[in-house]
């Protein structure tokens, strides 16, 4: 990296702004203006963040789900532990892990993922493992989510991508691509929003609620903050 890429972000917007409101990543803006355009998080949601490191998603859902909300961020690179959010280093494709996760969480009200391959410069490739890694997001999200619940993830536009919106739009009311101001002018990438899961996957059926406990209607917007791997894995709990 050199001194051109260190100026080129200097004068970026969203890093200053990221650094300003005290987010870990510059991305935090691309899933607050995915939000704020589609409604995806509410006061109360359980929030699934896949590929969260280095955690900006993960404060910007903290900030939407409140106190009675929760977020379970996963990445199978370590980071900082995140003030009310469980932290899982782990690998998605880890069959073990992936049970172990679908155990704790039981149920989820949006899962979002930022997951990229790492890039090669070989546009072909680099799409193919995007579209790989949106497949695992998808997957996961079909074993998680509630029947109404919401999709948002990431991957790079090519040849594959129309496939993939159509295997989406397999499981979701509503599904369109997305492209945040936020997201680099030169970039490719490209967010696929799902929005009313139509149903958990045959592979497991929805939880019942816990005796006693009333689930929180979803759809009304509650109080939210400004705009601002192994088989075993580590998982820390930031302090609430």
């Amino acid at each position: 990296m050199g001194r051109a890429w260190v100026k080129r972000r200097k004068r970026d917007e969203f890093y200053r702004a990221a650094k300003k409101e005290g987010y870990r990543s510059r991305a935090a803006f691309k899933l607050i203006q995915a939000d704020a355009r589609f409604d995806l998080i509410f006061e109360g949601d359980t929030v699934v963040d896949l590929g969260a490191a280095p955690g900006g998603w993960s404060q910007v859902a903290r900030e939407l789900v409140g106190d009675s909300g929760r977020v379970v961020a996963v990445d199978r690179v370590g980071m900082m532990p995140i003030e009310g959010a469980d932290v899982w280093r782990a690998d998605l494709e880890d069959p073990t892990f992936v049970e172990t996760l679908v155990r704790e969480v039981e149920a989820a009200d949006v899962v979002v993922s930022d997951m990229a391959p790492r890039m090669s410069g070989n546009r072909t490739l680099d799409h193919a493992r995007s579209i790989a890694l949106g497949r695992v997001a998808l997957q996961l999200a079909r074993r998680l989510l509630t029947k109404g619940g919401n999709f948002l993830c990431k991957v790079l536009q090519g040849e594959e991508y129309d496939v993939f919106l159509r295997e989406v739009s397999d499981h979701f009311e509503e599904v369109r691509g997305h492209a945040p101001e936020a997201s680099r002018k030169e970039s490719r990438e490209i967010y696929v929003v799902g929005k009313g899961f139509r149903g958990p996957s045959p592979m497991r059926s929805a939880p019942s609620p816990s005796p006693g406990k009333t689930p929180l209607p979803r759809g009304v917007r509650g109080g939210r903050g400004p705009p601002r791997g192994s088989a075993t894995p580590r998982r820390t709990s930031g302090g609430s």
